[in-house]
């Protein structure tokens, strides 16, 4: 039988390395190599391959075409080899690094991931926050958290549930109102952000004139964990994500006066790179975070018939 055509490995290793970082300085510095080496290598695998894969610039170098498609199928290929090379050595420890945006961190993955960790204990979940998106590619991150529509430049990109929401207030807020029946009540309240277009959304789905509510673009306080603890403290009514806030409705310190939730198309997304969906830990941490927001998209396709 004839021998399979194989690339040189350490020609490959590099290539790898110089791809994912897209200069050969950076691959150099990965590989403790030289820049000269580096190139050596490169030049080595495009003398094989019988064309240039990387064009050269004064500033660095880009994927030609070829390289492109040759980095989409070594770049994939390379993490499966590194990680199973980890689980053949019995390493004990494993890291999952996560970059979440703060609510979604504070209120939902930080009360949620001792479940995980318990089911999988050789794995370690860093958790870093971050409102900006990231390019998973580029920087030392397995997988996002974000809130949008879905459309993130092409990512493997899994809906986790609607951001769905509500107006949320104290007790004592709400006690200060005659009554709560209707939708109108809430207009008698002060607002802690009147500008978020959220309150026109759910105003409008709960057939509110909202004549008489002033959209104030300056009076915002910022992310949602501000805002409820805001709320806690009596200084106004919040428009809040309720899967974020069940250990405050179950403790009493916020009320969720009523269950008609607003809904402007967003929801929170679990992102991975395009170089990192076949890795272990990530499709681990993968199907128990699907499973555990499963009921949350249930619910919301139920009440949406």
């Amino acid at each position: 039988m004839a021998a399979k055509d194989t690339p040189p490995m350490p020609a490959i290793r590099v290539f790898d390395a110089a791809a994912r970082h897209g200069n050969f300085s950076s691959a150099s510095d990965e590989l403790s190599m030289t820049q000269a080496a580096v190139s050596y290598q490169i030049k080595v695998l495009e003398e094989r391959v019988g064309t240039p894969l990387f064009e050269r610039h004064a500033r660095g170098v880009t994927l030609t075409p070829i390289g492109k498609d040759f980095a989409d199928q070594v770049v994939p290929a390379m993490d499966a080899i590194r990680e199973a090379y980890t689980e053949a050595k019995g390493t004990s420890q494993q890291t999952l690094t996560i970059n979440a945006i703060p609510t979604f961190a504070t209120h939902f993955l930080s009360g949620a991931l001792r479940s995980f960790q318990e089911q999988n204990p050789k794995i370690s979940v860093r958790v870093e926050v971050s409102e900006n998106f990231v390019d998973l590619d580029s920087i030392d991150c397995d997988m996002a958290i974000r809130l949008g529509d879905g459309g993130f430049g092409g990512k493997d990109c899994r809906m986790l549930f609607p951001a769905v929401f509500s107006p949320m207030m104290s007790p004592e807020l709400g006690a200060s109102v005659s009554e709560m029946t209707k939708y109108e009540d809430l207009l008698q309240l002060p607002v802690l952000s009147p500008g978020d277009p959220r309150w026109q959304i759910w105003l409008s789905a709960a057939g509110v004139d909202p004549t008489g509510f002033s959209p104030d673009t300056t009076r915002h306080f910022g992310t949602q964990m501000i805002e409820a603890q805001a709320a806690i403290e009596g200084h106004g009514v919040a428009m809040l994500t309720p899967a974020f806030f069940k250990r405050e409705i179950t403790a009493g310190t916020l009320i969720q006066p009523f269950k008609l939730l607003g809904d402007d198309g967003n929801s929170y997304w679990l992102i991975n790179g395009r170089n990192r969906g076949n890795s272990a830990k990530v499709r681990t941490f993968r199907n128990w975070l699907l499973k555990r927001t499963k009921p949350l998209r249930q619910t919301h396709s139920s009440s949406s018939k």
